[in-house]
């Protein structure tokens, strides 16, 4: 899980240590004393300052203030219990508002100094009740800790899940969900965290990894975004070029290639990957394989798996054929086939196996295409861009971004579409895609669709977010 943690109040005893300043000041101001105890924040109603004392005295001394704070108890122990469980933690401070001379500085000193372990340091103007909610939504924070009340009401309207630190100062709004101990939080996170992991959704890729360089990101895409996805299997599906390698031979080479990622990214593939058919239901092909078997197994054993095939969808099309019953325990997310405005499909995946595409679409198994042209097609990027954002974050990263340049079947290139993302971007995020539900097409002998009426339906992606896709890919990516 990706936790978003607010420092003042929630890792800084901010309010106690500005109240024990506030105190001493105004016995030498007018010695007053407290004239409310409960006011809506500390800096306003309390003391019987002006607002130009009080606004003297903060901006003159909270630099001085930040530099006296004190963790909170076991803030520090249990942030790094979160993160050894293997929780990625993003401090986002609302620091950045003017206040501070250099608020980056002056925070990672204080981190440092109380051994507050973080992934990330994200500052933004704590005036401003959206900045935070902004920031988690683009850095797909799961949870984030909070004490403000706007701010978590704010966060909570957009989807994101709070925990409300409990202060004197939040006391008015009851909808809220407080915490108080830092104890509390983590159990409360480890058990909400159980939850999440019998909630995540079961899935197979079909890939024909070795085939160009798409399919090697889509991997990593994947095994990166396992706070969503129970990975059951991983399939390798038939390719061939005209470049005298055979099936088999492509079926090794993906096999070892998938190898290769798993490692890098610490992915524990043993009895995860399977070799596929090594050759097309179009030429009749029918042959017993550990790709279609496991995939039986696994659809057989669960109540409902995703299977999001990025190649020829000759797998499903054997494992539906042997195994009628799956297709009510599955739902297949299948890049393939182009626009249903275009003339033809003589897309890679879809023109290799013809028939098998014409079984999956009879089966009325439950379908997302999503299309090449004129859909996945918009995910062009170049490798500028690939090595602004990767370049040199880590082994895998690097091989990604050679193997876009020259992915050994089409030469160099310096802009190329990484089409297989997409499956892995729907499953992450469906908002980032718009959709149409149709009335399943027919297969014409030049492949191209005859639109149906009548027919079951599925659904056809027409649009995606370019660019919120591939901020989701690089953000995950650079982070290994």
């Amino acid at each position: 899980m990706r936790i978003g943690i607010d420092i003042d109040n929630c890792i800084s005893n901010f309010d106690d240590t500005l109240l024990k300043e506030y105190l001493k000041h105004d016995k030498e101001l007018r010695n007053t004393g407290i004239i409310n105890e409960s006011p809506e924040y500390l800096r306003r109603g309390m003391f019987d300052w002006t607002d130009e004392e009080e606004n003297s005295f903060y901006n003159a001394n909270i630099e001085n203030f930040a530099r006296k704070l004190k963790p909170i108890e076991d803030s520090s122990y249990y942030i790094k219990k979160l993160k050894n469980d293997g929780h990625e933690i993003y401090i986002i401070t609302g620091r950045n508002n003017g206040e501070y001379t250099n608020p980056n500085e002056l925070t990672k000193e204080w981190l440092n100094k109380y051994d507050i372990v973080y992934d990330k340091l994200i500052f933004t103007n704590a005036y401003d009740k959206h900045a935070k909610t902004e920031v988690c939504l683009e850095n797909n924070i799961h949870l984030m800790i909070e004490d403000s009340t706007r701010i978590s009401l704010d966060l909570i309207h957009n989807g994101i899940k709070v925990y409300t630190m409990n202060t004197r100062y939040n006391q008015k709004e009851q909808t809220l969900d407080r915490v108080s101990k830092w104890k509390e939080i983590y159990e409360r996170i480890s058990k909400f965290n159980k939850k999440e992991d019998n909630q995540k959704v079961n899935i197979i890729l079909d890939t024909d990894i070795y085939n160009e360089c798409d399919d090697q990101f889509a991997l990593s895409y994947l095994l990166k975004s396992q706070d969503k996805f129970n990975i059951e299997a991983i399939t390798i599906a038939p390719y061939h070029h005209d470049n005298n390698i055979s099936i088999e031979e492509g079926t090794d080479k993906s096999y070892n290639e998938i190898i290769k990622i798993c490692n890098w990214l610490n992915f524990d593939w043993t009895n995860k990957v399977f070799k596929g058919s090594t050759d097309y239901v179009v030429n009749c092909y029918n042959e017993e394989n550990d790709a279609v078997n496991k995939i039986i197994e696994i659809a057989n054993k669960n109540d409902k798996t995703y299977i999001l095939a990025i190649g020829a969808i000759t797998n499903v099309a054997i494992a539906i054929n042997k195994e009628p019953k799956i297709v009510d325990k599955i739902e297949v997310i299948w890049l393939g086939g182009n626009s249903f405005l275009s003339k033809n499909n003589k897309e890679f995946n879809f023109k290799q196996d013809v028939q098998a595409v014409r079984t999956v679409f009879e089966s009325k198994v439950k379908l997302t295409i999503i299309p090449c042209k004129n859909v996945a097609s918009n995910l062009r990027t170049s490798i500028y861009e690939l090595e602004h954002f990767l370049k040199g974050k880590n082994e895998l990263c690097d091989y990604l971004c050679q193997r876009f340049y020259n992915d050994g079947v089409h030469g160099i290139q310096e802009r190329r579409v990484i089409w297989d993302i997409s499956v892995i971007a729907y499953m992450i995020n469906k908002e980032w895609f718009e959709t149409n539900e149709v009335s399943c097409p027919n297969i014409n002998d030049d492949t191209s669709y005859e639109l149906a009426e009548n027919s079951h339906k599925i659904t056809v992606v027409n649009y995606l977010n370019v660019d919120k896709i591939y901020k989701d890919l690089f953000s995950k990516l650079g982070e290994i």
